[in-house]
């Protein structure tokens, strides 16, 4: 009984996350389609990337079938970031800004998950790029703190490392959510920013604090 009850909790939360993902596809594409059509232009953190580039990028999964991604993946010699980066930037010159969104908004009950981690990776994939959009330009879109709870629980050493954070001597502490991780000099900031960071990304400067923050303000 103890198992099956296991499993039935299990199965809520999946259930949940995928709501959740639903609701964050919905909202960035209701907060896109409000942008200037200039704003599409804008630099975001990922790095090369405006935000026509990344918002293509999100909706790639629901529109490339696993053959074709496999076949774009053989042409970049095995390379996922040149690979992903070549279609970005194909797809975000061949769609409208309009075709964009909708993309997001048609496919928020889309399946599609990462390669590694789940429904749970697909969350953290549309809501960390909906924030690699939105605080370069000084949006104060606040995810909601159901989302980021879920998130940050699946912060690892190893996912850290993988999307290139150096978290080495520095305990991320948020602020707003009673929320911690790794050991040594605490840096301060907002869930959402700290998130940001465990993913690897440089924030503008004042949105982190601590005497390691500098380690990871955009230069």
């Amino acid at each position: 009984m103890a198992r099956l009850d296991h499993l039935d909790r299990r199965g809520e939360r999946s259930m949940d996350v995928k709501g959740m993902i639903a609701a964050e596809r919905r909202e960035l594409a209701d907060l896109l389609d409000g942008l200037p059509a200039e704003r599409w232009s804008a630099p975001t953190l990922c790095a090369g990337w405006r935000v026509r580039e990344v918002a293509a990028h999100m909706s790639m999964g629901f529109r490339y079938p696993f053959p074709r991604i496999a076949a774009e993946l053989v042409r970049a010699r095995g390379s996922l970031n040149r690979m992903t980066d070549r279609l970005a930037r194909r797809d975000a010159a061949a769609f409208s800004p309009a075709e964009i969104a909708g993309f997001l908004r048609d496919n928020a009950h889309h399946p599609w998950t990462p390669p590694v981690g789940g429904s749970v990776a697909a969350l953290g994939h549309d809501v960390v790029h909906g924030l690699d959009i939105t605080v370069p330009l000084g949006l104060d879109r606040r995810v909601p703190k159901d989302r980021l709870r879920v998130l940050l629980e699946a912060v690892t050493p190893r996912g850290a490392r993988f999307f290139g954070a150096d978290l080495a001597g520095v305990r991320l502490c948020a602020e707003d959510l009673d929320w911690s991780f790794g050991d040594g000099a605490p840096l301060y900031g907002d869930a959402q920013d700290l998130l940001l960071v465990a993913f690897g990304r440089r924030l503008p400067e004042g949105r982190l604090r601590g005497e390691r923050s500098d380690r990871f303000v955009a230069a």
